[in-house]
């Protein structure tokens, strides 16, 4: 640890909290910029709703949601209209503060009335969301799953998930929602942070019981009970990687901002916690993202009134381990000079073998002279870099001779830095599975038109001259939509988001006032539903026109 910074450069920075915990300018950090702002309870909610709004069928894992206080008055009157067409809708809402965690300050209503709208609202806002009924029960008891996902790289986008989580349970039985139980918060709420102060809670050493269990030990009892694990694994990663596609445009945007293209800087990695409820049909439910979830591998006992001693959860320590392990495998910058070095042993052998053809082709005097120099120069590159990877290892070599016999790993332990470690616990699910997921990634596209006209870099706003560049090269405007038109959308949408309350930092529209006009655009200019259609023909639309732009400039430039 160095509190106070260090001037040598690392090979990866582990932050505690976020990517601006220290200024990094190399290696490799395990925190995206922008990554706690875009898994705000608000955030997420925005981004799963965009997502919505172009495939409602592939993103109905999420509860209907409502941003307060801006959209009380819509929640109010759609949940009375719902309930004048269907009187037997009984509905229960959860209500949960934005900036809330560890379970702080959500609690349960019936009605629309019974939300606390006081100065508390006004000043920390709040995401209200359909109750999920009908939960999943094992034991009688509601639970939920904490899965750890690895965000490794943005572009190009890889995500793995670890092959186990934990399963964390309430500590009453459950009952449905009513008057009476709304505020047993032991019954409705999973949070270990509370649930640990209920008397019920149990610390087990071992992981199929407890208050706190492996996930796998849950799988393994639903298989008894012949559930189709498999469905059930496949339905999550779904779950998981529709929920990343959703996040990335915004985080792009919030790289760039930090770390601009073409400019020496880190890159970035990130543990991510997903908490995801199974409902009784076994339909997982996507309930929040952790950016920082808790990695503690220990719990507080009290030994005697008042005297407490941390303690080992075995639990935690199974699942958790594995995953930090694995996530520094994953990213262990030797593993990548190993794969370069081997890359330039195959770029320099296929040289080698092209200039030997050559002069096999060309017999002339002159022209095998030409290539032998060539080889010879290649040869003697390559071999310069041969030399100086071999030096690290003579070096490794030379530090085990020096060791003594108790300190020297065994042979076959040598032979490969992982080889006495247990396969890895992460499993890769993109770019494994990308054709399934790529006609998702319609916003990641409008991201890209929205970064290349923000102009200024390390903006993450576009002012109106790079709204009316944009209309203009991608040629939108014409005797229907007039420039006096594309000013007025961008004020209409602009000052609309921007009172909001969303990032009053920088001036101008933000990606998601911006991906609205887009979408109002595409609706103008594609009369035909479904709006995924429409956005997916404007996208194609624009890039056409830009590469056309790119072109001529490139022709310019070369004249």
């Amino acid at each position: 640890q160095f509190p106070f910074g260090r001037r040598l450069p690392c090979d990866i920075y582990w932050h505690g909290v976020s990517f601006h915990d220290n200024d990094i300018f190399s290696g490799q950090v395990n925190k995206f910029p922008g990554m706690t702002e875009m898994v705000r309870k608000i955030t997420l909610s925005r981004a799963v709703r965009t997502m919505q709004d172009l495939f409602p069928l592939e993103y109905n894992f999420y509860p209907r949601s409502w941003i307060l206080p801006e959209e009380f008055p819509l929640f109010a009157a759609e949940v009375h209209m719902m309930k004048d067409s269907d009187p037997s809708w009984k509905p229960t809402f959860i209500v949960k503060p934005d900036g809330g965690c560890q379970g702080d300050g959500i609690y349960l209503i019936k009605d629309p009335s019974d939300i606390r709208l006081t100065g508390s609202i006004q000043s920390r806002p709040a995401v209200v969301q359909e109750y999920i009924c009908k939960p999943l029960l094992v034991d009688k008891l509601k639970f939920d799953i904490r899965l750890y996902v690895l965000l490794k790289s943005l572009e190009p986008l890889e995500i793995y998930i670890a092959k186990d989580g934990l399963s964390r349970f309430c500590t009453e039985p459950y009952q449905e929602p009513t008057l009476k139980n709304l505020h047993q918060v032991f019954m409705h709420l999973t949070n270990y942070s509370l649930n640990i102060h209920s008397g019920n809670f149990i610390h087990s050493d071992n992981v199929n019981t407890g208050s706190k269990r492996t996930f796998s030990s849950i799988l393994c009892r639903l298989s008894s009970r012949g559930v189709d694990v498999k469905k059930l694994w496949s339905d999550i990663i779904s779950l998981v990687i529709k929920t990343i596609i959703a996040l990335t445009p915004e985080l792009k945007v919030y790289y760039q901002s930090d770390i601009p293209a073409g400019k020496p800087g880190p890159t970035c990695f990130q543990i991510l916690g997903f908490d995801i409820l199974l409902m009784k049909n076994l339909k997982p439910m996507l309930l929040e993202v952790n950016a920082n979830p808790s990695m503690r591998i220990e719990h507080e006992q009290e030994l005697s009134p008042g005297v407490f001693e941390n303690v080992p959860s075995p639990v935690d320590e199974e699942v958790k381990v594995a995953v930090i392990r694995d996530t520094l495998r994953l990213v262990d910058p030797q593993k990548k000079k190993r794969k370069d070095y081997l890359l330039l042993i195959i770029h320099y052998c296929k040289d080698l073998i092209n200039q030997c053809f050559i002069i096999k082709k060309n017999p002339k005097r002159q022209h095998i002279e030409s290539c032998k120099n060539k080889v010879n120069v290649r040869y003697n590159y390559f071999m310069c870099y041969r030399c100086q990877t071999l030096e690290h290892v003579s070096e490794a070599k030379e530090e085990l001779l020096d060791a003594g016999p108790a300190e020297r790993p065994d042979r076959d332990a040598g032979r490969s830095p992982e080889a006495g470690l247990p396969s890895l616990c992460l499993k890769q699910v993109f770019p494994k599975y990308a054709k399934q997921f790529n006609y998702l990634r319609l916003v990641d596209r409008v991201a890209a038109l929205f970064i290349r006209f923000l102009g200024v870099k390390g903006t993450t706003k576009l002012g109106p001259t790079g709204f009316r560049t944009f209309i203009r090269n991608c040629k939108l405007s014409n005797s229907n939509f007039s420039m006096a038109s594309v000013d007025i959308l961008y004020i209409d949408i602009t000052r609309r988001w921007n009172s909001m309350g969303i990032d009053h930092k920088e001036s101008g529209m933000c990606l998601q006032a911006f991906v609205e006009a887009f979408f109002c655009l595409a609706q103008k200019k594609y009369k035909s539903p479904p709006l995924h259609e429409q956005v997916a023909s404007l996208i194609e639309f624009c890039e056409y026109h830009l590469a056309a732009l790119d072109e001529k400039r490139l022709v310019c430039g070369r004249g």
